[in-house]
């Protein structure tokens, strides 16, 4: 029995056995709202990020945008396809440990969705950055009087809400920083490149697994 079978479903969790088994093909694995909305937010919160000491207006709208593509992340997330789904990537600390035992016995576990860190990093992202938005919005309601949460008092908390957007947003930024790297040693450690996939949406899988996960 190959590792794609040890390890569950292929069409639920991605885990592919060792190219060297079989045959590779190329598979449609993100699809394209997946890939739209991630390229989305680097932009949204990219500009918002460069944006936040001057061009106020420039900075709300980003984070409005952010606060707008988390929603559709969120409901993605449940009605999506098998690999947008978070039923299909996020697993608990037996998931974790299990893939960073196989990293250190220098057999790792590849997968065609996110790996267990690499969901956990979205979850995560998607936690904190609804945190920057949120408070931002609260901030602009506490300073100006203006957005959704205008009518409430606020501005008796102005000091809390600026403390909670600047810590939420270095957070965000080390998340951020975090996920590069993983990024790139994931692609180092399986020889794919996970940005080109994530423009693409397709990466390589045995061509006994390679049912298709976008559907």
């Amino acid at each position: 029995m190959d590792r794609a079978r040890q390890s569950g479903s292929p069409r639920r969790c991605g885990v592919k056995a060792d190219p060297a088994i079989g045959r590779t093909v190329r598979v449609k694995v993100w699809d394209a709202a997946v890939r739209l909305f991630h390229w989305s937010l680097v932009a949204a919160f990219a500009l918002a990020y460069v944006s936040r000491h001057e061009h106020y207006d420039l900075h709300l709208a980003s984070g409005y945008t952010v606060l707008g593509l988390i929603a559709f992340r969120v409901g993605w997330g449940f009605l999506g396809p098998v690999s947008a789904r978070f039923s299909s990537f996020v697993v608990g600390p037996t998931g974790q440990l299990a893939y960073l035992r196989g990293i250190a016995r220098r057999q790792p576990a590849r997968f065609l969705g996110h790996n267990p860190p690499g969901g956990l990093m979205v979850v995560a992202l998607l936690a904190v950055l609804l945190i920057v938005a949120a408070s931002g919005v609260a901030l602009d309601a506490a300073e100006n009087r203006a957005g959704p949460l205008a009518g409430y008092t606020l501005f008796l908390y102005t000091d809390r809400i600026d403390a909670i957007h600047d810590l939420s947003t270095d957070l965000a930024l080390a998340l951020v920083f975090v996920h590069v790297v993983g990024v790139v040693l994931s692609s180092r450690l399986h020889h794919e490149n996970l940005v080109v996939a994530m423009i693409t949406g397709y990466k390589r899988a045995d061509a006994d697994d390679s049912g298709d996960v976008t559907s």
